[in-house]
Order: C-alpha cells, then sequence, then structure tokens
C-alpha cells in the first residue's frame, strides 16, 4: 500500500544513533555507522524519530510499503521486557550505580597511518618527535610495532563487558559480533586489526565472572540484526565456556547465523580458526 514511511539521507546522516534511539518500534538501526531504515513494517509512518536527528538527515515521504505490523512491534516490545525482567532478577546485568563511565555510546575509530606509512610519506621522517621511542625496536618505532597502528584504536562502541552492555542499542542492527575472552586482546598483538575492527565487540572471561553468558547474549541476537559472530578464545580448557555460551546462545535465538571460531595460544598465536 501507499503510505507514509521515513527516509534517510544518508551523505547527510552524521552517524550519531539518535534517531534509532527515539524509534521505539525499532524500525531504525546504525550499519556501517549510518541510519538505515531495517524494517519497512516496524516504521508507523508518525515521524517521531525527525526531532532527533540534529542534521536533517530523516524525511516524511509516500511510496508503496509494507503496512505498519503494530503486533509485531509489541510482541518485540514485550519480548524484550521479559528478557530485561529475567536478567534483572537473575542478576546477570548489574546496573551502572550512577557511574558515568558504563553508559553505552558510539565510539568513531581513528584509522591512523602506521610508522611504516609516515616515515615514507613525510620528507625527512625518522620519527624525531618521539625520541624517546625512535630507536630502532624501541616503542613509537615501525621495528618496534611491526608497522602495526600505533596510536589509533578500533573499538567502535563502549562499554565491552557482556554483563555491562544493553540489550538494545544502535551500534547492534546489521552488527558484525565479536565475542572474545578477557585475555585474547593482551596475548595476540594485532588483536585490534584483526578482530576488533569493523565488528561490535563483547568480552568476558567465564572463569571469574559470576554466572553464565548464555541467557544475555541469546537476548543481544534475538533482538537485533545481528549479521555474523566470531568467538574469539584462549587455548585454556576454561575458555570453553566463552565458546560454548556464545554457539548455545546462537542456537537459541532460532537465527541461522555465520560464526567461527579462532583459538589464541598464551604465546600470542592463533592455533586455529
Amino acid at each position: 500500500m501507499v503510505r507514509n514511511i521515513v527516509k534517510i539521507d544518508a551523505d547527510k546522516c552524521n552517524g550519531c544513533g539518535a534517531c534509532a534511539s527515539a524509534c521505539h518500534e525499532g524500525a531504525i538501526g546504525m550499519i556501517n555507522g549510518k541510519a538505515v531504515l531495517l524494517k519497512e513494517d516496524y516504521c508507523d509512518g508518525l515521524g517521531n524519530c525527525l526531532p532527533a536527528c540534529p542534521t536533517g538527515a530523516i524525511t516524511i515521504e509516500q511510496r508503496e510499503a509494507a503496512d505498519f505490523d503494530e503486533e509485531a512491534v509489541k510482541n518485540r516490545q514485550n519480548m524484550l521486557e521479559e528478557i530485561k525482567e529475567r536478567l534483572k532478577n537473575k542478576r546477570v546485568t548489574p546496573t551502572a550505580g550512577g557511574c558515568p563511565g558504563a553508559a553505552s555510546r558510539m565510539l568513531h575509530p581513528r584509522h591512523t597511518a602506521t610508522a611504516n606509512s609516515v616515515a615514507g610519506s613525510v620528507p625527512g621522517s625518522s620519527m624525531a618527535a618521539d625520541s624517546a621511542g625512535s630507536v630502532a625496536g624501541g616503542p613509537g618505532s615501525a621495528a618496534g610495532n611491526g608497522g602495526w597502528n600505533m596510536d589509533g584504536g578500533e573499538l567502535s562502541q563502549w562499554p565491552i563487558q557482556i554483563k555491562l552492555v544493553p540489550l538494545t542499542a544502535p551500534y547492534f542492527q546489521g552488527a558484525d559480533l565479536l565475542i572474545a575472552a578477557d585475555c585474547t586482546a593482551f596475548a595476540y598483538a594485532n588483536f585490534h586489526q584483526k578482530f576488533i575492527r569493523g565488528r561490535i565487540t563483547l568480552i568476558g572471561c567465564p572463569k571469574l565472572d559470576e554466572g553464565d553468558y548464555t541467557e544475555k547474549l541469546t537476548a543481544i541476537i534475538k533482538a537485533n540484526d545481528i549479521r555474523s559472530v566470531t568467538i574469539v578464545r584462549m587455548e585454556v580448557p576454561c575458555c570453553g565456556g566463552l565458546e560454548m555460551a556464545a554457539k548455545n546462545a546462537i542456537k537459541a535465538s532460532g537465527k541461522f547465523l555465520p560464526w567461527h571460531v579462532a583459538v589464541v595460544s598464551a604465546e600470542g598465536q592463533i592455533l586455529s580458526e
């Protein structure tokens, strides 16, 4: 049928995610840093998201679109409330306790130049400004970091602890999910570039954290448009709990998602993936 429905100008969108948060029906999500209309039948066409957009990227247009499915929207909202209540009662997700550091937000990774590319493109550059680390093999040199990105992290959201992330957030929509054991980023030197880049990151330790991650991960996968799941764990047996929780969550969600597991050794080698 022809009806009112939101239209998003990707060129004007700055990726703030305000519209996705304002859309209580869940019709809008963030994909690759841009707002996208994920489900036409979740959009009521009333335009409650318009005032939230700081750049004027959202307008209302009339076109052929699927009917607004109010029943489906209510079912989704009820499901989220039930999951939140269960997790609250089980104390799986602690509250932020007023700590601003636990507030959910999107980040914008800076893909900075590597030491090798800087040295090769700037006339006379020998990283002299970083005198403490410019000696061969020092922490600020190409030899010292293998030519990797020296000061730009790849995280695209905060928080990252499984127990702290909300069940729904704009950054989950259309996301490739990384579920990693706490120790993996310390053991594998190039973790940001190989695993975090382009993914939404969740971390945890099945040995130290109280409770099982399965229900929380299931809720996240069920409630959001997750595209794929990458699991990164250490070789130690206790890390198998994280892998099992992630696999069980995918199965319990009822979705067919591509997934794979990478195993990292204490020496920093990828044993399998």
